[in-house]
């Protein structure tokens, strides 16, 4: 069996996914507060301890999404390049482990939200043809060499 890839995201990852994840469960909050005011003001035969449990739902999510799954995702994730492929582990209830062959890679990007920017991180993104494959949170120089490596390494593989 083969070992695990050993390169590791950065720390500052996991700042990084609470926030995100943060904004994530601000938006699931909107499901009590919409059930709350249309309960409240629009159909008012609905029960209200549905808010309360919609709120508790929230609430453990938020938890759970903002607080522990952000560090858990980063110790799961592990991904390194060879000449002939890259090695993507992740997952945290499911582990899955992707191999992606040089030759099969078309393209390499580097995705940039507001919240990476604001943190000098990117992601980079290697596409297929069948499915585009992501190794998150990556500080902006090292993102841009790994982008420059598997670029390098991809083409060397076509010429071949």
């Amino acid at each position: 069996m083969r070992k695990q890839p050993e390169k590791r995201l950065p720390k500052k990852a996991i700042q990084v996914w609470r926030i995100q994840n943060t904004f994530d469960t601000l938006l699931f909050a909107l499901i009590p507060i919409g059930y709350y005011f249309g309960q409240a003001y629009i159909f008012e035969s609905f029960y209200e301890w549905i808010t309360f449990a919609l709120v508790g739902i929230v609430a453990l999510y938020g938890i759970v999404r903002v607080g522990i799954w952000p560090t858990i995702q980063w110790h799961r994730f592990r991904y390194e390049v060879f000449d002939d492929e890259i090695d993507i582990q992740q997952g945290v209830i499911i582990v899955r482990r992707t191999l992606v062959p040089m030759v099969r890679v078309q393209h390499v990007d580097t995705d940039q939200g507001p919240i990476l920017r604001r943190y000098k991180m990117a992601a980079v993104s290697i596409t297929t043809a069948a499915t585009t494959h992501k190794i998150p949170t990556l500080f902006i120089e090292d993102a841009d060499s790994l982008r420059d490596q598997i670029a390098a390494l991809a083409s060397v593989q076509e010429d071949e």
